[in-house]
């Protein structure tokens, strides 16, 4: 094993910080002028088009957004309001507990480390912002890719940026958009972490996984214990 290629939200991000999306959405909201739950409708409803890139970047997507729910917000107003939502996507993003020292430790260990996400625009402008960049190596987010998991294409595609075959890759996540079914069907090795201490987690996974995979970690600071069991392949 060479690689780990992890999930982001709720694998890597504080998961009891995705109660707090729908808080920074209707922020974002009120910037327009739109109801917040009128608002949230058309999030929720526009998720595959925001997650692969078809509604195009923040400014945009909120553009397009408010256009559904009947605003047609000056340019000025929509600046505004980009603003206020990558603030609320920066607390969401914010890491959990012991992740980085986490990727600190794997990384000298020697794997090369890849993320895999279902993302918005968001995440793919402020990527080099978070604390997480210095420590992955390669990144494949849906928005730019125009696929989402569990399309194959983006395990194979988060394998080949590490430079490694997928058998050697070990994939982490929570479980949502069918990730571990799918990274079995690309010959990687999954790792479930269950977020068993984060009581209602479950209920912000879109798609979940029905598969379980044979490695099953309750947080990800058990994944550094798990990996030791195989030894890292030198290139």
């Amino acid at each position: 094993m060479r690689a780990i290629v992890f999930d982001f939200f709720g694998t890597l991000t504080d998961p009891t910080r995705e109660s707090g999306r729908r808080t920074a959405y209707n922020a974002t909201a009120r910037v327009i002028g739109i109801p917040g739950e009128k608002f949230w409708q058309a999030v929720t409803d526009s998720y595959t088009e925001r997650a692969t890139g078809v509604l195009g970047g923040t400014t945009e997507t909120l553009t397009e957004l408010a256009r559904r729910c009947g605003f047609e917000p000056s340019a000025q107003t929509i600046a505004d309001a980009a603003r206020t939502h990558y603030e609320g996507a920066r607390y969401v993003q914010g890491p959990r507990s012991g992740v980085l020292e986490v990727l600190a430790t794997l990384r000298k260990r020697g794997f090369a480390l890849g993320l895999l996400s279902d993302c918005s625009s968001e995440l793919c402008e402020m990527w080099t912002e978070t604390p997480y960049a210095p420590f992955i190596d390669a990144t494949t987010f849906s928005w730019a890719e125009g696929y989402r998991k569990p399309d194959l294409r983006g395990f194979l595609t988060a394998a080949a940026r590490l430079g490694v075959d997928p058998s050697q890759c070990w994939f982490v996540g929570d479980g949502g958009s069918r990730e571990m079914s799918g990274a079995q069907r690309a010959g990687m090795r999954p790792v479930l972490v269950t977020n068993e201490k984060y009581a209602d987690h479950a209920q912000y996974r879109d798609d979940p996984d029905a598969f379980i995979p044979a490695d099953v970690i309750a947080d990800i600071t058990d994944l550094t214990d798990l990996v030791s069991t195989v030894a890292v392949v030198e290139p």
